[in-house]
């Protein structure tokens, strides 16, 4: 009998996420990935060969969902430092959400190119797990940029996956913002299970649970204060349930971190354990597993919480004190310019944060049992 092929754990990372930037008047002008390239470096929890750097995506490999004249227009963009008025109406770029900035291409290619390659090395293994925290861009829209996200690599590599022969594919969403690209996507297929848990009320504005599509598409919308104690219900009562039932291919974990209670940009109430236990509750419930990025707009709760993540996916302990040379790197990041106050002292030495328990609140336990409902039984596709 041949032993089955497994790929990874493996890391994908790059250098373009050094010292790029959406600008200083932007969320996305914080250190993120490089961040969590340096922290994890320092730790030791890249064993040999299990960092990779991920590639540029080319133009043509992006066309399999992307409009060919949209991507045309974001390539000049970037070559030329500036868009005309009708490229700004059309696609939505050089807007105060999408701004010009020098690598507009080049980086969100290389979070599409990392998962694209993440889908198929894992859809030629026979199980396997990879991890690009530059991904997770899930507002791209096909012919436009939409909330930050200038390309959709969470759908790219859904659809690498099925071109690979691979019959069921289960996405799961934690950002703390509606994946509306990704719906948008796959509304009309049932061979995709979506699971969406964001906080209510938030941009995007979609995502509520009647917006449901012709495919498997699930939308758990959060109120705020939305705590580990919640999540975990989530994870128990709706998460395992449903992806148990699909009996998925593959699984892909888009691992949001703005909805940990220091971002500036949503109002829930999570701290970093939260995600490491939906990695836990999903990793087994598929034999391949891609993880994502995604939002998250505090540079020191994103780095810690995509750390703790690479580390649970490649076997690492984490300590509960950071040594200096890790510590030094937290300390020497920052806001890049903007005024908010300094991060509370144990988010510059220690990489998990203390649960953050509270009660499951009548809301959430009613929305997770409309969502489980009998008529709302999911279907398979063989």
């Amino acid at each position: 009998m041949t032993p089955p092929r497994t790929v990874g754990p493996l890391f994908f990372g790059s250098d373009i996420y050094r010292g790029s930037t959406y600008g200083a008047a932007h969320p996305l002008r914080i250190p993120r990935v490089s961040t969590v390239m340096d922290l994890c470096r320092s730790l030791g929890w890249f064993s040999p060969g299990s960092y990779r750097t991920a590639p540029c995506a080319k133009p043509k490999a992006l066309e399999i969902w992307h409009d060919p004249d949209y991507l045309a227009a974001l390539r000049a963009a970037e070559q030329a430092g500036d868009v005309t008025d009708d490229i700004r109406r059309r696609h939505h770029l050089g807007t105060l959400s999408n701004p010009v900035f020098a690598q507009m291409y080049r980086r969100p290619a290389t979070g599409a190119g990392g998962a694209m390659l993440a889908a198929e090395l894992l859809a030629g293994a026979d199980r396997g797990a990879i991890f690009v925290p530059g991904g997770g861009t899930h507002h791209g829209m096909p012919d436009r940029a939409n909330g930050f996200c200038y390309l959709n690599d969470p759908v790219l590599a859904i659809l690498t996956l099925q071109r690979a022969g691979l019959g069921r594919i289960a996405y799961l969403d934690i950002d703390a913002h509606h994946c509306d690209g990704v719906a948008h996507g796959f509304a009309a297929d049932p061979s995709v299970l979506m699971i969406s848990v964001h906080e209510e009320a938030r941009w995007p504005f979609t995502g509520g649970p009647d917006e449901v599509g012709v495919g498997n598409m699930i939308n758990l919308a959060v109120p705020a204060g939305f705590n580990d104690t919640e999540m975990q219900a989530v994870i128990d009562r709706l998460m395992v349930p449903r992806i148990t039932n699909f009996a998925p291919h593959a699984v892909v974990l888009q691992c949001g971190a703005d909805g940990v209670a220091e971002d500036p940009l949503s109002r829930l109430a999570l701290s970093n354990n939260a995600h490491r236990a939906v990695l836990a509750a999903v990793r087994g419930l598929a034999p391949r597993l891609l993880v994502l990025g995604g939002g998250g707009y505090n540079p020191w709760t994103v780095a810690r919480a995509w750390s703790t993540i690479w580390a649970d996916l490649a076997g690492f302990a984490v300590p509960e004190q950071l040594p200096p040379e890790a510590e030094a790197i937290l300390r020497g990041i920052g806001w890049g310019g903007s005024g908010r106050p300094p991060p509370r002292p144990a988010l510059l030495t220690t990489m998990a944060d203390p649960p953050r328990h509270g009660p499951v609140r009548p809301e959430v336990l009613d929305r997770i049992g409309y969502l489980m409902r009998p008529q709302m039984a999911l279907q398979r596709v063989v």
